[in-house]
């Protein structure tokens, strides 16, 4: 039992049922499955999202263009099915995927071939892909009656009474948890963020690698800019404006350490899912929002400190265990 009380996991999910619980006193029907469910309709972006800035963060990197990607990315698409409402849904995620992907690969070469700061480099990325987002759109949106009906229903769809979008971020969660757990690549990333230097004489490629962890996070910010634009059925460029601070801070919560290589798939997951929670709740027992945002950045400024405890502890361990040797 101790054991399994160390993993900050389980700690973030006994805050989140607690926290569920007090919602209740005030708003019984908020534990209700039903309603649990689309709490975690609701967050599914943000989950998919935390995915994709974990793998980079690990690596003691980070991307702050995600929603940047994401608005030019929805966009594109947006604008192609308004143009062309014949093109095939599957077709137009594969193109977000691909738009996506350079957008990330675009990050990924600077950080590796040109050796920038990674932090650096997606604050101006952020600017240009925003700035992208108006060239081609000309500053003009795409609205609900110009997407077709194929475009907007596919995610709102239920399978087995859950939603189509729910689907896609258990899939998602599935597949990082494969990546991160059952791959070469997944134990190189973690190597990276523990020891780079290390890593080099293990024979990991640090540049090559980080250079995929963009890919990877780039393609997620494409697939969430369809998921996005079709969820809220308006592409304009100022979609999802500073969520790259929500999906930072879910991975903060969740226990992904800014200084790399601590982190897991769950605690991602968990993190978004917390704040996910509060945006629905909140404004439910008419809380204001400058309370939910001040929740919010408590939340974010405990896991941080809570990290840094947990990092040095860790680090005193080693210490007494080199002293004894």
């Amino acid at each position: 039992m101790k054991v399994f009380l160390k993993y900050r996991e389980v700690w973030l999910l006994a805050a989140i049922v607690v926290l569920i619980g007090l919602i209740s006193m005030r708003f019984p029907g908020f534990a209700n499955p039903a309603n649990l469910r689309q709490v975690f309709n609701d967050t599914s972006i943000l989950m998919i999202l935390a995915l994709g800035q974990m793998v980079v963060i690990l690596t003691r990197s980070i991307d702050l263009s995600m929603a940047s990607n994401l608005c030019f990315t929805g966009m594109v698409v947006a604008m192609l099915n308004a143009a062309h409402p014949a093109i095939p849904i599957p077709l137009l995620i594969v193109i977000a995927l691909l738009v996506g992907l350079v957008l990330g690969a675009i990050n990924g070469l600077l950080v590796w071939r040109l050796n920038i700061p990674s932090i650096v480099v997606t604050l101006g990325t952020l600017t240009i892909y925003r700035g992208a987002t108006f060239v081609i759109s000309g500053g003009a949106w795409v609205n609900a009656d110009q997407m077709s009906p194929d475009f907007i229903g596919l995610q709102r769809a239920a399978f087995l009474g859950i939603p189509v979008l729910s689907w896609i971020a258990i899939l998602a969660i599935a597949l990082f948890f494969l990546l991160m757990t059952r791959t070469a690549l997944g134990r190189s990333i973690y190597a990276i963020g523990v020891n780079p230097t290390a890593s080099v004489y293990a024979g990991i490629d640090v540049g090559r690698t980080k250079f995929i962890v963009f890919c990877i996070s780039g393609m997620i910010g494409g697939l969430c800019g369809y998921l996005w634009i079709s969820r809220y059925v308006i592409a304009s460029v100022e979609v999802a404006n500073g969520y790259e601070l929500n999906i930072i801070a879910a991975c903060v919560i969740g226990g992904i350490s800014i200084a790399g290589g601590i982190g897991s798939v769950g605690g991602a997951v968990l993190g978004a899912l917390f704040l996910g929670i509060i945006s629905n709740a909140l404004p439910v027992i008419n809380i204001s929002p400058f309370w939910q945002m001040a929740i919010s950045g408590s939340a974010i400024i405990l896991a941080v400190v809570l990290n840094a405890r947990g990092e040095r502890r860790q680090g005193r361990i080693i210490l007494k265990k080199a002293e004894a040797a």
